[in-house]
């Protein structure tokens, strides 16, 4: 008999140039970290505080996705280079067939400079969750996603939009 749970997310990033034409899009699978997975167990099943904001970040270096990522030790370095005074918010829909997304509300990233994007990820909790390249206080981690090819360009003046859907099934 096969037992267990699968928990897993797909990023899908897209940049768009100033003129507002589609330059590139990349999607791929995340890795939903052991600090997130300990999360989820805890707010659903042992009356753990339930986190209500989440948040997208960006990082800009190419870093390999480790289970044993957390807020406190990301193991990337976070992108500051948009114009938005803080992360930019994960905002949902509610779940409907096992799955909730920000498809209807994607998190979007006015960029300010030229830089090279590996990939992003999902945070929440603490004091200081929407501050841009926060590691303090008692944030969570849940997953993070490198991109497909590794890595992409982006300019001043493009906007990045990042859709992150959760799916739960039992395996």
């Amino acid at each position: 008999m096969k037992h267990g749970i699968g928990l897993g997310a797909i990023y899908e990033i897209e940049c768009f140039g100033p003129d507002g034409i589609l330059k590139w899009a990349d999607k791929k699978h995340n890795l939903c970290v052991d600090e997130g997975l300990t999360y989820a167990l805890d707010s659903a099943l042992s009356g753990g505080t339930a986190i209500t904001a989440w948040y997208v970040a960006l990082f800009e270096d190419n870093h390999t996705p480790a289970a044993g990522n957390t807020y406190a030790t990301p193991g990337y370095t976070e992108c500051t280079a948009y114009t938005e005074a803080t992360r930019q918010a994960w905002t949902e829909a509610g779940v409907t067939s096992k799955e909730i997304t920000n498809s209807a509300s994607k998190a979007s990233f006015a960029m300010n400079a030229t830089k090279t994007i590996y990939g992003a990820a999902l945070v929440g909790g603490g004091t200081a969750a929407t501050t841009k390249d926060d590691t303090a206080g008692s944030g969570k981690l849940f997953n993070l996603a490198q991109f497909t090819s590794g890595s992409k360009g982006v300019e001043n003046g493009d906007t990045l939009k990042v859709t992150i859907t959760i799916a739960i099934a039992d395996a």
